[in-house]
């Protein structure tokens, strides 16, 4: 097992360490919960025992006092300018169980340059949409507004919350309609997709990897090129699964430093590490 999975599993398991939410079949909420965990990892899931950034960012705007969370705001762009995307490719729950899935053998497939360049605006569209503009101004006659993200879209609380819960408790079993399958359905639909593509949700849709992309270029946390050590042979880029030309841009918006260019490179000319200027 390498450093990045160790990392992504202690993750994992560091953020989903409440077992006993399982044994008790309900959501934890503790004084832990009022501290926003790096990753996208939802609220709802028994074992969580931190917030999700992207559902405490929602739930703020969408409350009844319409105030700005400078907390979570904080919270959000210390984690981005210390790290960037880093903690997409290191230490998100969901972006590891898409990294299982894409090592289950099969075909994989190579989205068409043009189109991938296109789809990855779409995260930043949701992110503006779903998790800002419509918990904002979409609001019912209290005044308070639905966790739209978490609620019609994101497949990370349908697998860590809502199936966990549902087969914990009979009484929310009678319940599932529409939306619950609806959302199951959209799940479904992603661990198909991560098979064959590599991290769709990440390169597509998560509203938490755009906020981060934001930073890339100027996080603590960077990826550089030597350029008296580079050939221009162009390994690095077809060892990247995101599809980055990384000599050219090791700023790139859409790079989760994984770190696989950094291992593939025959002339040792990509450097990582912390700068702070």
């Amino acid at each position: 097992m390498d450093k990045r999975t160790i990392s992504q599993t202690f993750a994992t398991i560091l953020t989903n360490a409440n077992l006993r939410g399982f044994l008790d079949r309900n959501i934890y909420k503790g004084e832990s919960k009022k501290i926003c965990v790096p990753g996208l990892n939802c609220y709802s899931c028994p074992g969580a025992v931190g917030s999700c950034p992207i559902g405490a960012l929602q739930a703020v705007i969408g409350g009844i006092r319409h105030k700005f969370s400078f907390y979570v705001i904080g919270i959000m762009s210390l984690f981005g300018v210390v790290f960037g995307r880093f903690i997409c490719g290191w230490l998100c729950p969901f972006g590891f169980f898409q990294d299982l899935l894409y090592k289950i053998k099969s075909k994989k497939i190579k989205v068409n340059p043009k189109i991938d360049g296109k789809l990855k605006y779409l995260k930043y569209i949701i992110l503006i949409t779903f998790v800002i503009l419509m918990p904002m101004f979409l609001t019912n006659q209290f005044g308070i507004a639905k966790p739209y993200f978490c609620e019609f879209i994101c497949p990370a609380g349908t697998l860590e919350g809502g199936i966990p819960l549902v087969l914990l408790n009979e009484s929310l079993r009678q319940t599932i309609g529409f939306l619950f399958n609806w959302k199951l359905l959209l799940l479904i639909a992603l661990i198909i997709t991560s098979i064959f593509i590599y991290r769709p949700f990440c390169r597509y849709i998560c509203p938490l990897g755009a906020f981060y992309s934001l930073f890339n270029k100027f996080s603590f946390y960077q990826y550089s090129i030597d350029k008296n050590k580079c050939t221009g042979c162009k390994i690095c880029s077809k060892s990247c699964h995101m599809d980055i030309k990384i000599y050219e841009n090791p700023k790139s918006s859409d790079c989760i430093r994984c770190g696989k260019c950094k291992k593939s490179c025959p002339s040792d000319a990509i450097k990582s590490g912390f700068k702070i200027i």
